[in-house]
């Protein structure tokens, strides 16, 4: 891919919506020893808080993903984009657990289409040797706006107070929205791309039988439960990462909200590396070890499964700089296993119906998220976080197990 091509600043473009998605998304965990002490928040009524998010992200995907699929690209994600920026505005009017959990709905609704925009934008965008590569750097900006979240509203928050961070986190998501309502095309239709690109693109593009163009005919689908059950078990891990890792070094290891912004970035720093390193693993294996397309994203997924298993073990060291290190472990090998899992529904779907698609494989992920939240939050005041971490250890390796189980199903679906 040469860096003076269109689809690279394409790639460039969509990264940074989503790190700005993910800055806005973020913010609260960050911000959440503070809001538990001055809303006089409890654990229970924070989990709530998170969950209002996930159920709204949740049910919100697919439609999001037919939304974007019906409208465009263009439109779609711009509209998105403007709707995420002000819900987490009014984060900064919140007056209460209820109220905050009110615009964190809204904030899980307009946020849910970035994952299914993105996968679309790279389908149309990418040949497929390609695409787990630039799946690699899209969902980089996942773990990235991650990263800069818990410094950016820590330190906007102890200057002006949590009211202005949660409002100049979200504002910046409008200066994208105009951006990519005015730069956004389809190769097809952009004046950008040159006519040697274009083939290019369209040339390295399996045709994928166009048989899935309604929910119930996706969700019917064998591939659609071959990719839906392992996301569904690998997303309560970046949950916990993105919501609870800061309540939990405030919790159980006594950190402050400056040790929280000095230290609580660096698993979403290893997950950027995971992210990129992920996408660039599926075609060395393709190429080193001969492993089909589905194969070679199936390889790398067990790999990110046994690394997962250090975050499971967080509870058994004493430093809280030791833990910090097998969060990190663990953002790695998530990212790794986020990314192809998202390239398998690119892999396999349409293009037509790749959003539609991917928003129901988050959708199902995002179940597990909020599950398991809800789990956090009933348990963690009385067992403490270290069982409900060992839990994510396990998750990913049945997640990694059900994949192979049903290997055959995906390379059938392009037969």
């Amino acid at each position: 891919m040469n860096w003076k091509s269109a689809r690279l600043r394409i790639l460039v473009l969509v990264m940074v919506g989503t790190i700005l998605n993910y800055i806005a998304r973020n913010s609260l965990g960050a911000l959440a020893p503070q809001l538990k002490l001055d809303l006089q928040i409890t654990t229970e009524q924070y989990s709530y808080i998170v969950g209002a998010f996930q159920l709204a992200y949740t049910i919100m995907q697919p439609i999001g993903g037919m939304l974007i699929d019906r409208i465009g690209l263009t439109a779609g994600f711009a509209l998105f984009a403007v709707a995420w920026s002000v819900a987490n505005m009014a984060h900064g009017f919140a007056r209460g657990w209820l109220s905050l959990a009110a615009f964190r709905g809204l904030l899980g609704m307009a946020e849910a289409a970035v994952i299914p925009a993105g996968m679309k934008t790279i389908g149309e965008w990418f040949p497929d040797r390609e695409r787990s590569v630039a799946t690699g750097w899209f969902n980089a900006g996942t773990a990235l706006g991650a990263v800069i979240a818990p410094v950016m509203a820590a330190l906007l928050a102890k200057h002006y107070g949590w009211q202005a961070a949660f409002v100049v986190t979200g504002g910046i998501g409008l200066i994208f929205a105009v951006a990519w309502y005015r730069w956004y095309r389809s190769p097809q239709d952009a004046t950008y791309v040159s006519a040697e690109e274009l083939a290019e693109i369209q040339e390295g593009q399996r045709p994928v039988p166009v048989s899935a163009t309604t929910i119930r005919s996706i969700v019917g689908s064998w591939r659609y439960w071959a990719i839906a059950v392992p996301r569904f078990l690998a997303e309560p891990a970046w949950q916990t990462f993105s919501f609870w890792v800061p309540l939990y070094f405030a919790k159980e290891r006594g950190w402050d909200l400056t040790q929280i912004a000095l230290f609580a970035w660096v698993p979403f720093l290893a997950a950027d590396a995971g992210g990129i390193l992920g996408g660039y693993l599926a075609p060395w294996l393709q190429r080193w070890k001969g492993l089909s397309l589905e194969g070679s994203r199936i390889a790398g997924i067990w790999i990110g499964a046994v690394l997962m298993i250090a975050p499971g073990c967080v509870g058994l060291v004493a430093s809280p700089y030791a833990a910090i290190g097998l969060l990190a472990i663990g953002g790695f090998a998530h990212q790794v296993i986020s990314v192809l899992i998202n390239t398998l529904s690119a892999d396999v779907f349409p293009k037509s119906d790749i959003a539609k698609a991917n928003g129901l494989v988050g959708m199902a992920g995002w179940t597990g998220g909020l599950l398991f939240s809800l789990a956090i939050g009933q348990f963690a005041d009385k067992i403490g976080f270290a069982p409900l971490f060992a839990c994510l250890g396990l998750f990913d390796l049945i997640g990694a197990i059900w994949l192979l189980a049903l290997r055959r199903r995906l390379a059938f679906a392009k037969a």
